[in-house]
C-alpha cells in the first residue's frame, strides 16, 4: 500500500515520531465527530428494504457501537498494567484502516487520532511505536504472519498481557467495522476505491486439525480476578466460541464482556448454512485451525479444507456465492462492490441473508485473529 502523509501528527504511516510543529486539520474533519461510530453515516443513505433491515439488525448494531466506546472512548486514563494510550489505540486503528483500504474508516481515524499529541521522541518510545504499528499491520493483514516471536516482540518494548489483549481486540474489531462497512457500502451500489497493485492474499496453507487450543499468555487466574473479571466470564463462558480464550481475554474484562455480548446478537444468524460457511471459509483463508473445525464435518469442508478454489468446484450454486462473497470480503473488503454481490442477488439471498454473511465473515475475522495470534493448536 503506498504511503501517505498524515499533517496534523507530522509522521509516515504511524512510523517515525511525531511533532508538535504542525497542527494542520485532516482532510475530513468533521468525520471524527460523526454519531454513528460503527457504520459512519452509511445508515443515513440506506432506503426501502435495506432500511427495514438495517432496523432488524439493530441489537448487532448497538453491540458493535458499545464495543468502540469500549476500545476508543473518547479518554484513556493508564496505570501500571494498562499502559496503552489514547493515540496507541487511535494509532493502531488507523493503521488497520488503512490495511483494510476503507476510506470511510481511514477518514475517521484520521480525524480523530490529528489532534492528539505524539510520544515523546525519545529512541524507546520510537521503537514501542514501531513494533505496535508493524505487528497491526501484520496481524489485519495476514495473521499467519504472527509468531511467537512476533508477540514477544510486544512484550519486549513494554506491553503487558492486558495491554496486548486490548491492543488484539482492537485489531479485530477494526477489521471487523471494515467488512460490515465494506458489505453495506456493496448493498448501496456506492462505488468503491481501491488502491491498484495491492497483492490480494491467497489462502492460508492447508492445515490439520490440532489439539485443543493453548494461550501464549498467561489468563487471568481465578484467585486474582476482580469483580468485573468473574461477571465477563460469568456472561461469556457459557458461549462455545469463548469457552477456551475466556480467562486469556478476561485481561480486559470490558472488552470480553462486549465480545460475548456481540457473539450473543449474532448467535442465531452464525447458525445459518450460509452464516456458518462464510465463517468457515474465513476462517481457511485466515489458516485459523482453531475456528475453522467448528464449521460442520462433512464433503464441503473437506473440499474447503484443501483450499476455496477446490470448495468452489464442489458447492452448488448457492453456496458457490456465498464462498465467492465470504472470500472476497476476508481478502480484500475494499473490492467488494455490487458486480461482486450480485451472484447472491442471483440466487435470491434477501438483504438480511447478505447482510447476516457479511458480519458473519467479519466477526469470523476478528476472532480467527484473536485465536490465531494469542494462543497455538500445534
Amino acid at each position: 500500500m503506498e504511503q501517505r502523509r498524515f499533517s496534523g501528527n507530522s509522521h509516515w504511516y504511524h512510523e517515525t515520531q511525531s511533532t508538535l510543529t504542525s497542527q494542520a486539520a485532516p482532510l475530513v474533519p468533521e468525520a471524527a465527530d460523526i454519531e454513528d461510530r460503527f457504520l459512519l453515516g452509511l445508515a443515513s443513505a440506506c432506503t426501502g428494504e435495506l432500511q427495514e433491515t438495517l432496523f432488524l439488525a439493530q441489537p448487532a448494531l448497538l453491540a458493535s457501537r458499545e464495543m468502540y466506546d469500549v476500545l476508543l472512548p473518547r479518554q484513556v486514563t493508564t496505570s501500571l498494567t494498562h499502559t496503552l494510550t489514547l493515540y496507541d489505540r487511535l494509532s493502531t486503528a488507523l493503521t488497520v484502516a488503512q490495511v483494510t483500504g476503507i476510506q470511510r474508516l481511514c477518514n475517521h481515524y484520521a480525524a480523530r487520532l490529528n489532534p492528539l499529541p505524539g510520544p515523546d521522541s525519545s529512541r524507546e518510545s520510537n521503537h514501542r511505536l514501531t513494533q505496535i504499528t508493524e505487528y497491526a499491520r501484520q496481524l489485519a493483514s495476514q495473521p499467519t504472519l504472527i509468531t511467537p516471536a512476533a508477540l514477544m516482540r510486544l512484550d519486549e518494548v513494554g506491553l503487558t498481557a492486558p495491554d496486548i489483549i486490548t491492543f488484539s481486540q482492537i485489531i479485530g474489531f477494526v477489521g471487523y467495522q471494515a467488512r460490515v462497512v465494506a458489505g453495506i457500502h456493496a448493498l448501496l451500489a456506492l462505488p468503491v476505491c481501491w488502491i491498484p497493485g495491492v497483492t490480494i492474499p491467497a489462502d492460508a496453507d492447508p492445515f490439520l486439525p490440532g489439539e485443543h487450543w493453548q494461550p501464549q499468555l498467561p489468563p487471568v487466574e481465578l484467585r486474582y480476578a476482580s469483580a468485573r473479571q468473574l461477571e465477563a466470564l460469568t456472561f461469556c463462558q457459557p458461549q462455545a466460541v469463548l469457552k477456551e480464550s475466556a480467562w486469556l481475554l478476561a485481561h480486559d474484562a470490558s472488552a470480553l464482556y462486549g465480545w460475548g455480548r456481540l457473539f450473543g446478537t449474532l448467535e442465531a444468524s452464525l447458525d445459518t448454512p450460509e452464516g456458518a460457511l462464510a465463517a468457515a471459509v474465513a476462517a481457511r483463508i485466515n489458516g485459523s485451525a482453531a475456528c475453522f473445525y467448528r464449521y460442520p464435518a462433512g464433503a464441503l469442508r473437506d473440499a474447503l479444507q484443501q483450499g476455496t478454489d477446490r470448495a468452489m468446484a464442489a458447492a452448488n450454486d448457492k453456496e458457490r456465492a456465498v464462498i465467492q462473497a465470504a472470500a472476497q470480503l476476508t481478502r480484500s473488503p475494499e473490492r467488494v462492490n455490487t458486480a461482486q454481490i450480485q451472484p447472491l442477488k442471483t440466487q435470491a439471498f434477501t438483504p438480511g441473508q447478505m447482510l447476516n454473511i457479511f458480519q458473519s465473515t467479519a466477526l469470523a475475522s476478528w476472532n480467527n485473529r484473536l485465536m490465531q495470534s494469542l494462543g497455538t493448536t500445534a
